[in-house]
């Protein structure tokens, strides 16, 4: 049977639309208009390059640098910590010079979400999109869960008893004292509802108010971390140091042929040696997540072209000192052993280094439990600005349902995107452990980091004649080594992580196929 050509572009001709709508493209054009909108409608342009550079400090410094520096020094890097510093810093810069090059030529809200949009299409702006709630809103539930948990210890340190365990764990969570189980089991997390919600409401009232209320933050907590660096540095003990990166067995048995690479892979990755520091290098990259909202930011700056490379880089120079010198003080004062999943200073490890370690400092331990309180709020509040934000401009384009971009008539912020956050954010931080999010987070933000860098190098070929206030220097080679550096952590992090991940992208794929696709403003205007 003969089939003619018409009745062949017959069939082809839906499936190939249906293919090529998928890789939908907004026009830069388009974006930069957008960028230019006034009135009722639009974000307010209030932020400067010190509250932006305040604001990419308050979302770095927090859980990351007093809990998975402990994390990951314990049970992987020893302190090659400080060189996993390193290594998630490099890939952060190359990754956050690409972000400069977008933000201050697509001065916008949507960070990577919109930059995807204008290089690689719809479905793939759609995955960033979904994927930057790993990094945003699954983070900030993370992290409030925390900051209930350190309220607790200030509430021991200053009323010299707990908060009830019923009212501030997860159902799923059942006390223990000792090792042994009392039997009592949670039933919701009110201090992590109480902070998301003080922190909604900040957002809400406006974008100048929040980053002055971040900025306050900021200063204290880097006091007090300055402090612990000048205080400890007196009580590094050189033998904590003596070996920088502890030997794995598994890396001496692979080079002398006594196993495979798979064997090594299954039984040795990560514990310790030169896998060790890579895996860590994974690990800390949980402290760096949250620069990149900064760029979240671009349409509410005030000077786009001028603040964006300040705050993003600014606060990234910043921080990876402020990382390095932290970690080589924590792992100096305390042996690296004693934060392992076993040791005596696995949890609450910089006060676990206070109290045994640097005496006659047992008020520095309250300090930093206040340190680290701040630290979470920032952290929160930011991770919330750049959630919604991103849902603001995902709803703008009709992927998301139109009251996440409806705009405050007063206050000039997208109150409704708050209020329905709140509610996402709430229910994971109330009734949800915390365990294994923060590994999630940075799966997810690295997978946005590779496309970003990918992005510069597509938008130089497709636009090449567009203004650029700020150029990333030689390229392809810097967007290639973002992409190879974050690639590497991604590898680090394991395949539970990878398995999490691609599940996640499934249920995106179902909204994305079940709603969006048939909202596209973009597509509906074709």
């Amino acid at each position: 049977m003969k089939v003619c050509s018409s009745e062949i572009n017959f069939y082809l001709t839906p499936k190939l639309y249906f293919i090529m709508g998928l890789f939908v493209k907004k026009s830069l054009d388009k974006l930069l208009a957008e960028s230019q909108e006034m009135g009722e409608h639009t974000l307010k342009r209030s932020l400067g390059s010190g509250a932006l550079l305040a604001l990419g400090i308050g979302a770095i410094i927090g859980a990351g640098i007093f809990v998975r520096t402990a994390a990951a020094a314990g049970n992987h890097a020893g302190p090659g910590v400080m060189i996993s510093y390193i290594i998630a810093g490099i890939g952060c810069a190359f990754a956050g010079l690409c972000y400069v090059e977008f933000a201050s030529m697509i001065p916008i809200a949507g960070s990577a979400y919109t930059y995807s949009y204008a290089t690689m299409g719809e479905l793939i702006a759609w995955i960033i999109g979904w994927d930057l709630i790993l990094e945003y809103a699954l983070g900030a539930a993370c992290v409030a869960i925390a900051w209930s948990e350190y309220l607790n210890k200030l509430w021991e340190f200053c009323f010299n008893k707990s908060i009830p365990y019923e009212i501030c764990h997860s159902p799923f969570q059942t006390q223990m004292i000792d090792g042994v189980s009392t039997g009592v089991h949670g039933i919701i997390n009110i201090p992590a509802l109480f902070i998301l919600a003080m922190l909604t409401l900040i957002l809400i009232r406006g974008t100048k108010e929040s980053a002055n209320f971040n900025s306050v933050i900021v200063i204290i907590k880097v006091i007090i971390v300055l402090v612990f660096i000048a205080l400890g540095w007196h009580f590094i003990r050189p033998e904590n140091h003596a070996q920088i990166i502890p030997t794995n067995i598994g890396e001496e048995k692979l080079m002398n042929g006594e196993i495979g690479f798979f064997d090594f892979f299954k039984n040795y990755w990560g514990a310790y040696g030169l896998s060790g520091v890579l895996k860590g290098a994974g690990i800390v990259f949980f402290a760096y997540v949250g620069f990149d909202a900064v760029s979240t930011a671009a349409q509410e700056a005030k000077n786009p072209q001028k603040g964006m490379p300040i705050g993003i880089l600014g606060s990234l120079a910043f921080c990876t000192v402020l990382y390095i010198l932290f970690s080589y003080v924590l792992t100096g004062v305390a042996n690296y052993k004693d934060f392992s999943s076993t040791g005596p200073g696995n949890e609450a490890a910089v006060a676990y280094a206070i109290k045994h370690y640097m005496v006659g400092y047992g008020w520095l331990e309250v300090l930093i439990t206040v340190a680290i309180l701040a630290g979470f709020s920032s952290v929160i509040l930011v991770m919330l600005l750049g959630q919604s934000r991103v849902f603001y401009s995902m709803s703008k384009d009709g992927l998301l349902p139109k009251t996440f971009s409806e705009i405050h008539p007063k206050f000039k912020t997208p109150a409704k995107a708050n209020m329905w956050l709140f509610l996402l954010v709430g229910i994971f931080a109330a009734f949800i452990p915390g365990e294994v999010v923060g590994d999630m987070c940075s799966i997810g933000t690295l997978f946005a980091f590779i496309l970003v860098s990918a992005g510069v190098i597509i938008m130089r070929k497709t636009n090449p004649d567009t203004p650029r206030p700020f150029r990333v220097a030689m390229v392809p080679l810097i967007p290639i080594l973002g992409i190879v550096v974050c690639g590497l952590m991604i590898v680090g992090l394991g395949a539970d992580n990878w398995i999490r991940l691609f599940v996640w992208l499934i249920v995106g794929f179902i909204i994305y196929f079940g709603y969006s696709r048939k909202h596209s403003k973009l597509r509906n205007d074709q």
